[in-house]
C-alpha cells in the first residue's frame, strides 16, 4: 500500500510504501527539490497554491521555512529558524488554543484552524492553519498556513 507524502520545502506530493528509503533507516528525501525529509501523510492533502510551509522540531522551535513562507511573512528563514512558532510568527489561534502544543504532544493533525500571524512589517495577517505531526522518531512537526481572502 502506497502512502501519501509531502516536501515542506517544495510541497511535491509523491507516493510511497514507507517513509524510509530501500533498506536503509534513512529518512525519503524530495525527489523534486533534494530537501532531507517528507512528511507522511495520513490522507492524501493538497495545499493553496499561495501556503506556506514551516517545520518545527519536537519543542515546536522552527528548524525550516519552506515554500511561501517569506511570501506570507516576510521573514527570512535565518530570522526565525531555533525561536519557537508561535513567538517567531506572533502565531495565536482562535480563543487562545494552542494547536501546535496539542500536535506535539498527541501527535495528531489539527486542520482548518483559523490563525492570526504577525509579519515583519508588524502587521497582522488572518489564515487558516493545518497541523501535521511528524510520524518518526525526531518528532516535529509541519505547519501549513494559508493566507485569508
Amino acid at each position: 500500500m502506497a502512502h501519501p507524502f509531502i516536501c515542506p520545502n517544495c510541497g511535491e506530493r509523491s507516493l510511497a510504501s514507507d517513509r524510509y528509503e530501500a533498506f536503509r533507516r534513512e529518512d525519503r528525501g524530495c525527489a523534486n527539490c533534494g530537501f532531507s525529509f517528507l512528511f507522511e501523510l495520513l490522507d492524501d492533502y493538497y495545499p493553496a497554491p499561495d501556503a506556506a510551509f514551516f517545520v518545527a522540531d519536537r519543542e515546536g522551535r522552527v528548524i525550516g521555512c519552506g515554500r511561501g513562507s517569506f511570501e506570507l511573512t516576510g521573514y527570512e528563514e535565518e530570522e526565525v529558524v531555533g525561536q519557537s512558532l508561535t513567538q517567531a510568527l506572533g502565531l495565536s489561534f482562535e480563543n487562545g488554543v494552542d494547536h501546535v502544543s496539542t500536535v506535539l504532544e498527541w501527535g495528531v493533525r489539527a486542520l482548518g484552524k483559523p490563525a492570526t500571524l504577525r509579519t515583519d512589517s508588524d502587521l497582522s495577517a488572518n489564515a487558516t492553519a493545518d497541523l501535521f505531526p511528524a510520524y518518526d522518531d525526531d518528532g516535529g512537526l509541519l505547519l501549513v498556513l494559508t493566507p485569508s481572502r
